[in-house]
């Protein structure tokens, strides 16, 4: 579906189909392309190994810290690759800074490791130990999508299966707005309920920190 055909759904599932309408189409192109990053993070839908932008992090000797794309949230995979010819490509392991606070105290100023790490943050990495040559981190991550639809021709980047799902969190939000003739909390109830059966709940902050295990791990890590 793209966007001209997920609004005629809309009003068709919201009986407003008679102009002037409720809800603008500027509003109810806010809350698809809404819908379709509640999507991509509920049910970890983008996977993305081969958008340089996203999984390739040019990394300096000396530098430790590094910004992530704005779309990813979860990292699968992490891998560094010395510039150096001679030298082969390592994975790198995710860690808190709490775990390496407790197993290697002196990470700070460490240089000789037989393992790397990075720490996760919002928004970046910090290598463990500092690189001292430089290199290239490679990423498997999840993200969300890479553009929102603007055009009536846009189409969700989710599977073509799940874009008439999309259009429950739409009728959610319209139902929702409390100074519109079209309130009504019990419809925009039933709406989330049906989004959120397809798509499952959104994590919250208690439950990302939760994934952050206390552990070497690398296939869990949500940043918002």
């Amino acid at each position: 579906m793209n966007l001209e055909e997920l609004i005629a759904s809309f009003r068709e599932d919201a009986m407003d189909k008679t102009e002037p309408y409720l809800w603008g189409d500027e509003s109810v192109t806010r809350w698809l392309n809404e819908a379709q990053d509640e999507a991509a993070i509920r049910g970890r839908l983008l996977l993305d190994d081969s958008t340089p932008a996203v999984t390739t992090i040019a990394v300096e000797a000396g530098k430790a810290s590094y910004q992530l794309h704005s779309k990813v949230y979860e990292i699968v995979h992490l891998q560094w690759t010395p510039s150096a010819a001679a030298h082969r490509a390592q994975p790198v392991i995710l860690v808190t800074r709490e775990w390496l606070d407790r197993n290697h105290p002196d990470w700070r100023v460490r240089f000789e490791w037989d393992a790397l790490y990075a720490i996760q943050t919002e928004g970046a990495l910090r290598m463990v130990p500092t690189p001292r040559e430089d290199g290239v981190l490679t990423l498997e991550a999840y993200r969300l999508p890479m553009k929102a639809m603007a055009n009536d021709t846009d189409k969700p980047e989710i599977h073509a299966a799940s874009h008439a799902y999309l259009v429950y969190w739409a009728l959610h939000k319209a139902f929702s707005q409390p100074d519109s003739d079209g309130f009504d909390p019990q419809r925009g109830k039933t709406a989330e309920a049906a989004f959120t059966g397809y798509f499952g709940l959104r994590p919250d902050s208690d439950l990302r920190r939760a994934t952050r295990q206390d552990v070497p791990q690398v296939n869990v890590n949500y940043i918002f």
